[in-house]
């Protein structure tokens, strides 16, 4: 009788995996669709800021900062700091907090990741990405 050769598992599951479809995205080059409903860079529109510092008392992580803008105190976001919660958005009273679909955040300067609120005449719109 002829003697029988067993295949290793590890080698069942290498040739197994040679020819399946990689399980993994091939971001960055190909950008990820982020789910509706995702938390990303906060987005913040001045001109519906009623100053009332509402976002900044309710941060749990403490990364809002209130600064004075046009004789008025406006939010200034630390995303270094920021948990993405949305508290902020949750307790501002005329929605001048959205989230957005910017994720890509990676920095090696800090000051990158700090949002200054923009005088309404030095953007038009005033709404600050």
């Amino acid at each position: 009788m002829g003697k029988k050769t067993t295949v290793s598992p590890m080698v069942k599951e290498a040739l197994s995996n040679l020819f399946a479809r990689p399980a993994t995205s091939k971001y960055p080059f190909v950008k990820a669709e982020v789910p509706e409903g995702f938390r990303g860079k906060q987005v913040y529109d001045i001109s519906l800021c009623i100053s009332c510092g509402l976002c900044s008392r309710d941060c749990p992580a403490k990364a809002i900062e209130m600064v004075e803008v046009d004789a008025k105190r406006r939010p200034l976001f630390h995303l270094d700091l920021c948990i993405f919660c949305y508290q902020c958005a949750e307790s501002c009273p005329r929605n001048a907090i959205k989230s957005s679909a910017l994720f890509e955040l990676a920095s090696i300067d800090k000051s990158n990741l700090v949002v200054h609120p923009q005088a309404s005449a030095q953007k038009g719109s005033g709404v600050q990405q």
